[in-house]
């Protein structure tokens, strides 16, 4: 995980397989931050969690949050994007655990509980990506290829 207001940076996370890349973006306040979770709920492993919160998506999700308010992120500004989730296993096996489907339906549910939308969404597939978040505006890329930027923000 990592959250900047510093508009020359940009944020990038590699082989988002059955693993979830979220963008949180706040135009407003300039705060931008990227989330890798490996796995859905914390309560897997409790000791790990607290270690490693960003490692799922219930805390950090709620460690990424916190993060951007306390940099001046207000959630009526908030865009998310979200990439990963997908099945890594190969075409005919069976993907027993479903990890990145899972991951993506607890971010979902989690969103809707509190009260947040996602903008925009390159997930499931076979594929592993690649996401980058540049600061300064928002503009989000997985593998190279834009999915979203801030509202009335165009690429540059």
């Amino acid at each position: 995980m990592h959250v900047s207001n510093k508009p020359s940076e940009i944020i990038i996370t590699y082989a988002l397989g059955s693993c979830l890349g979220i963008t949180i973006y706040d135009p407003v306040a300039g705060v931008a931050g990227l989330l890798h979770v490996m796995l859905p709920l914390s309560k897997a492993d409790p000791e790990k969690a607290k270690i490693k919160p960003a490692m799922y998506v219930d805390s950090g999700l709620s460690k990424l949050l916190g993060i951007c308010y306390d940099l001046g992120a207000r959630k009526e500004n908030i865009v998310i994007t979200v990439a990963g989730g997908a099945s890594m296993k190969k075409a005919g096996d069976d993907d027993y655990f479903k990890i990145g489907k899972r991951n993506f339906t607890t971010l979902r549910k989690l969103l809707w509980k509190n009260g947040f939308m996602i903008k925009t969404q390159d997930v499931g597939g076979n594929i592993s990506r690649t996401m980058a978040l540049r600061v300064s505006d928002g503009f989000v890329t997985v593998n190279k290829q834009p999915i979203g930027t801030a509202p009335a923000m165009a690429p540059g």
